[in-house]
């Protein structure tokens, strides 16, 4: 029977469903259809996968081509099925054995000369296969680095179609290309910032390393020039690596984006994103037509997501942020299906005090009306802001600031935090204490003291919500760890509060 069969990979946001690719030849008049529910790429891969036979020396079988994608109920999009329809169409005509490309995973785009092009998210794809027990992926030459970092893929890089044939016993000439290189990837980097950079600033130093050691959000308020910038910026060069787990999570969210860079193998580190404050919120959050591709957000995963003159992004944008603030992923809903992409990031706001800026302290030079700064500073949502453990004011600069301690230093003690509620977290599915429920820090707290029954005070006033008390608990619970005590005392609740509560009279 003229059945061609080989495998493939349907991504749908960072997860991954192998697929198995059917041809059928039939004996009528001469046609080609790809059902299994393809987007418009895909549907647009009948030319490009018959102009490619053609370029390659090879005879399109002159016969009825029905391409299946199995299995068919979900939604296929892109253009990476272009090699797997391909080896399919040429195993079930016999021009290549029909047996060999059956346990194999094909993926690449096709050029209509028979070259492979590089696509988007191998590495989650490879890492699909080798997961489902289909260790040998072909992938094109430009993808070899990225598919090669899945540990236990046999990997095979190819140029074209015909060098892929040829594999398979096709009696082809398989000529010298060039291959097609991968796009260049502009990295956003934040190493080499230094912390001692910053003059001054005792409070919000401190503020950014108790964020560092505990995962929590931070606002930063205060006159232009102040370091508000400089701090947030030098917020990542404070996390600890990323764990093998997390290193390969971060890994195949920016796969998928086209942010990625495989010759330095997989991001250890946590990334940063600061976009400007004109992005949209499908930027932000991602979109798309079809299948939608992940934001900032989602590419801020285990690391920071800079968000400066916050006032001025767009309230749609800021509401946005949300969800992922809660949950930590993005469901994105679009009428080819839904995405989930991880976002679990650290959100730093940071925001100047009024229109001109000017206004701090007694606000002498300041221009703006009450109501003015009212609402300026009111396009940051309460809602939004109740999700924020770390609201500080930043003061202006001084010629007699000095220089404070070092990124390494501070990294070392975040570090030491870091690992102490590791321990103390360990088996409970949470890394951080920004992530954990207030009422198992308060079954775990204990007792009471002073400083709590004030929590319980401003709990009951109004002056803050049962979040927001919640995230003053996650923050003493850090304070603690950073102190190196078991648990948080009144000294510790007491400075997690006055870290919660600005003293601005923005």
């Amino acid at each position: 029977m003229p059945l061609g069969r080989t495998r493939s990979v349907a991504l749908v946001g960072t997860r991954a469903h192998p697929i198995e690719v059917e041809a059928h030849l039939a004996p009528s008049l001469p046609a080609f259809a790809i059902v299994g529910l393809p987007d418009a790429a895909l549907s647009e891969a009948r030319d490009r996968v018959r102009a490619a036979v053609a370029s390659s020396g090879l005879t399109w079988p002159n016969r009825r081509v029905t391409v299946n994608l199995t299995p068919a109920s979900l939604p296929k999009s892109g253009s990476g099925f272009d090699l797997a329809i391909a080896v399919a169409v040429l195993a079930g005509a016999g021009l290549v054995d029909a047996d060999r490309p059956g346990p194999v995973v094909h993926l690449g785009e096709l050029g209509l000369d028979g070259r492979l092009r590089p696509l988007r998210g191998v590495l989650p794809a490879v890492a699909a296969a080798v997961a489902a027990g289909i260790p040998r992926v072909v992938v094109p030459s430009a993808n070899a680095a990225e598919a090669a970092l899945v540990p236990g893929a046999q990997v095979a890089a190819a140029d074209s179609l015909a060098q892929v044939a040829a594999w398979y016993g096709g009696e082809v000439e398989v000529p010298a290309v060039e291959p097609v290189g991968a796009e260049p990837v502009e990295v956003h980097r934040s190493a080499g910032l230094d912390l001692a950079d910053v003059l001054g600033q005792v409070e919000a130093r401190r503020g950014l390393e108790v964020a560092a050691a505990g995962g929590h959000h931070l606002l930063l308020v205060g006159p232009p020039g102040a370091g508000k910038t400089m701090l947030a910026a030098r917020l990542p060069g404070l996390l600890p690596d990323l764990d093998a787990a997390q290193s390969l999570e971060v890994t195949a969210v920016h796969s998928v984006a086209g942010t990625f860079d495989p010759s330095g193998g997989l991001m250890r580190r946590p990334p940063f994103e600061d976009p400007h404050h004109t992005a949209t919120p499908a930027a932000i959050i991602g979109g798309g037509s079809g299948v939608p591709r992940p934001g900032a957000a989602s590419r801020a995963h285990r690391g920071v997501l800079l968000l400066d003159e916050a006032p001025e992004f767009a309230s749609s944008v800021l509401q946005t942020l949300r969800q992922p603030l809660e949950h930590g992923e993005l469901v994105l809903h679009r009428a080819a299906g839904a995405a989930r992409y991880p976002a679990r990031f650290q959100l730093v706001l940071a925001a100047n005090p009024c229109p001109c800026g000017r206004w701090f302290g007694k606000g002498a030079d300041c221009t703006c009306r009450a109501e003015q700064r009212r609402r300026y500073f009111g396009r940051i949502s309460g809602p939004l802001l109740d999700r924020v453990d770390i609201q500080l004011d930043v003061p202006p600069a001084t010629s007699d600031g000095r220089s404070g301690e070092s990124t390494a230093v501070v990294a070392e003690r975040v570090l030491g935090a870091r690992r102490a509620a590791a321990a103390r977290l360990a088996g409970t599915g949470w890394c951080t204490n920004a992530e954990v429920p207030g009422s198992w820090l308060r079954q775990r707290l204990g007792r009471r003291g002073r400083a709590a029954a004030e929590l319980d005070q401003a709990l009951d006033r109004g002056w803050l919500s049962l979040r927001g008390a919640d995230r003053v608990l996650r923050l003493a619970w850090t304070l603690a760890d950073l102190a190196g005590r078991v648990a948080p005392g009144d000294d510790e609740i007491g400075e997690a509060m006055a870290l919660r509560t600005r003293r601005g009279a923005a």
